[in-house]
């Protein structure tokens, strides 16, 4: 059997392996390796092996993650809507770090998201706190649009994020759901948390941008 010594070596070569096929990948032609990611992606995103598919799109997070442009985005969003846990943060990691350096061609993919996903999707309530952590002057201007989508818990994402993003001109902007009853489910450590209505997350994300504004 082999010691721990050797698993250990045997791990850095495999991980050093990873790395240069990694780099060698990004050397093939963009259109040839973006007509093949996608491929991928979707095929990675339709396997009934969560296992199996959590490997593959975690590792082509990180591949998306050294490219830009439209599709590139799109499809990092596709992985942050999935339900499992691993290529989703992946997924978010790359798409911030693509913000910081490309905010627009980040933002209209958003755009793109509002549009094209179903309503569930998972990615519909991550966007608007990657939103929140980025903090560009068009953060605020998406995140209305999040506020006036069909899910309650997009919504209430949404007004989360803008409390986050800490700035009072978002107080106009959730003026009209002050008095929503809809319930969202709020999230703790451990996983669990209260249910609130949607008036009530606003009345405290009202508080709280009051609160800065009236700041000396």
């Amino acid at each position: 059997m082999p010691t721990v010594h050797d698993q250990l070596a045997l791990l850095f070569d495999k991980e050093r392996d990873i790395r240069a096929l990694h780099a060698s990948l990004l050397e093939h032609g963009r259109a040839e390796l973006i007509t093949e990611i996608t491929s991928a992606t979707k095929s990675a995103l339709a396997l009934a092996n969560h296992a199996e598919a959590a490997l593959r799109l975690a590792r082509l997070s990180l591949v998306l993650g050294d490219l830009d442009g439209d599709t590139v985005v799109d499809l990092l969003v596709d992985i942050l809507g999935s339900h499992l846990p691993e290529p989703r943060v992946s997924a978010g990691e790359a798409l911030e770090v693509l913000a910081f350096d490309r905010f627009k061609e980040v933002a209209l993919g958003i755009e793109r998201a509002l549009d094209r996903l179903p309503a569930s999707s998972p990615a519909l309530v991550e966007l608007p706190f990657l939103l929140a952590e980025v903090a560009e002057p068009g953060c605020m201007k998406l995140l209305g649009r999040f506020l006036k989508h069909a899910n309650a818990d997009v919504v209430g994402a949404a007004i989360e994020a803008l409390a986050e993003l800490g700035d009072p001109a978002a107080i106009p902007l959730l003026a009209p759901l002050e008095n929503d009853g809809r319930q969202v489910q709020l999230d703790d450590d451990s996983g669990h948390g209260d249910r609130v209505t949607i008036g009530d997350l606003v009345f405290e994300a009202r508080e709280l941008l009051a609160q800065i504004q009236d700041r000396p």
